[in-house]
């Protein structure tokens, strides 16, 4: 997936040097993100309702509550809690992966510093 980001990112490089960019119809205004136009009609205000008053799907609660959760591990130093999270994390990745009926992927650099982290934890439990 890596080798797929940075050709994305060449070449969107490349379109600003050319000046691809230079002259888009929306140039220097803002964004709509208020776009529904992809939610079925009959549901639009339904979902409109829920997004005013701050509710999330459940999916996306999940995938807060793990950013939250990977920023907490790389804070704690104690291996044993460290371990506790970890397994918390991964429970709640394969609960992510189950919802969204798909693998979920962590980026290169978080991939490796979770390895990493299994890794010691496993060396703890040799040497308890």
């Amino acid at each position: 997936m890596d080798f797929l980001k940075r050709i994305a990112e060449e070449r969107i490089r490349e379109a600003m040097e050319r000046g691809d960019f230079d002259n888009l119809s929306n140039k220097g205004k803002p964004l709509n993100l208020e776009d529904d136009s992809l939610i079925p009609e009959d549901l639009r205000m339904a979902y409109r309702i829920l997004k005013n008053t701050g509710y999330l799907p459940p999916e996306l609660e999940l995938k807060k509550e793990i950013v939250s959760l990977k920023d907490l591990i790389n804070t704690i130093d104690d291996d044993e809690k460290r371990l506790k999270k970890l397994r918390e994390l991964n429970f709640k990745l394969m609960k992510l992966s189950l919802m969204l009926k798909r693998p979920v992927n962590l980026d290169d650099y978080e991939e490796r510093l979770f390895e990493r982290n299994i890794n010691d934890s496993k060396d703890l439990n040799h040497l308890k």
